[in-house]
């Protein structure tokens, strides 16, 4: 084990995604969803290190190699249990903090990272989100866990729905939700932007990022890319397309 960092970001990512396949290796400009994600990711002020999470099958040797060009260190692990990949990720450095993202989340805020993990810290919580509520476009999803809260999670954590999406074993035992194991609390947003879409799951989402890029760049903020959607009425390309689709779907296999 190396020597401890406080705070590790996590961003799983893999190619075999069922609604859009390989979409964290489309590119706009030439640039891959998941530089312009990591890129990003990379301007968070508040962490030390970032290692994206994908999986030992052979389809996802080319986000390592990217990875590896890009600078950005790679573990290896699980298709479907995500939290043991993630759990596995973080024991190489024994992070105090781990913030979880996800690379279908090409324009994440490292302001908004940032400040979710100041939040957490401030009110010396186990787990903190700014999904709890969802209030937040959908695309900038944050949350911030004790490695001690993922470490009993993955002990203990028996449903499909709770090894594959890493941290509902964590919220089902959250005190916001009568649990006892964990405290929590919610990152609030001050207006309800829950309808918006700036993640990619599939090709009606690729295309409303592909006009943000074009537009506004790479390197704005969640507030600016917000207002231009709502301005031109984009939130309309994929408006009905469900949120957690893919989280729902693994309940219902419990």
């Amino acid at each position: 084990m190396e020597q401890s960092l406080e705070t590790l970001i996590i961003t799983q990512a893999r190619t075999s995604s069922t609604r859009l396949p390989g979409k964290v290796l489309k590119t706009i400009n030439g640039k891959e969803l998941l530089k312009i994600h990591t890129d990003r990711l990379k301007n968070s002020k508040l962490t030390d290190k970032i290692i994206v999470a994908t999986t030992i099958e052979s389809i996802d040797n080319q986000i390592e190699d990217l990875c590896k060009e890009w600078g950005i260190e790679v573990s290896r692990g699980s298709e479907n249990d995500v939290l043991d990949r993630y759990y596995k990720a973080c024991l190489k450095y024994n992070p105090k903090w781990v913030v979880r993202v996800t690379s279908d989340c090409p324009l994440i805020d490292p302001n908004l990272i940032d400040s979710v993990i100041e939040f957490t810290k401030n009110n010396n919580v186990d787990y903190c989100s700014n999904t709890l509520i969802e209030s937040f476009p959908d695309g900038q999803c944050i949350e911030v866990f004790t490695f001690k809260s993922l470490e009993i999670a993955w002990k203990n954590a028996k449903l499909k729905s709770e090894r594959e999406h890493v941290t509902p074993y964590i919220i089902n035992n959250c005190d916001t939700n009568q649990g006892n194991l964990f405290k929590a609390i919610n990152y609030p947003s001050i207006k309800d932007y829950s309808k918006i879409r700036m993640t990619v799951d599939e090709i009606r989402d690729f295309e409303l990022i592909v006009q943000l890029i074009d537009k506004l760049g790479e390197n704005k903020t969640w507030e600016e890319y917000t207002k231009y959607i709502i301005q031109n009425n984009l939130y309309l390309i994929n408006k009905d397309i469900k949120r957690n689709e893919g989280y729902y779907k693994s309940l219902k296999n419990d």
